[in-house]
């Protein structure tokens, strides 16, 4: 698997992202679906990666800069194609080898509290990501849970 600074250009990562978006929405009502769009996306603030594997893409995950020791993960998203195959632990590995790089101290996310998010909640915990309170601009929610972990 290869990744790349992505600038969403192409069609397969903004159909990527479409799928993303309507998946997100489809889950949780319009005030608890905190998915980026694609302008929100190429925000100055936000770096996207695409993951690609024999020419396909696989997944993407995005890194906010909340501020210069924080930052927050976007956009985790794996293909349907190469659902459980790595992908999404690879990325977040990367995130988190990034934050380091950036010098973050810590790294934080906000994920679906259903049960089909529960996959997802798991990569993170196993990652040593631990339940916290809404950070940010969030709020509490009973479709959202907060996960964070020091770097």
């Amino acid at each position: 698997m290869e990744l790349m600074i992505d600038d969403l250009s192409g069609i397969d990562i903004q159909q990527l992202i479409m799928e993303h978006l309507a998946d997100m929405s489809s889950q949780s009502p319009p005030e608890s679906t905190h998915a980026l769009n694609l302008n929100g996306l190429k925000h100055p603030s936000v770096t996207l990666w695409s993951c690609w594997e024999s020419g396909l893409l696989v997944g993407c995950a995005a890194l906010k800069e909340l501020d210069n020791q924080h930052g927050e993960i976007k956009s985790m998203r794996t293909a349907k194609n190469a659902l459980r195959k790595g992908v999404a632990g690879k990325l977040l590995d990367h995130l988190l080898h990034e934050a380091k790089e950036r010098g973050y101290l810590r790294l934080s996310l906000e994920t679906g509290s259903m049960e089909s998010f529960e996959p997802a909640r798991k990569l993170y915990e196993s990652r040593g990501f631990q339940y916290c309170q809404p950070f940010e601009h969030y709020k509490e929610d009973p479709n959202s849970v907060f996960m964070t972990r020091t770097i």
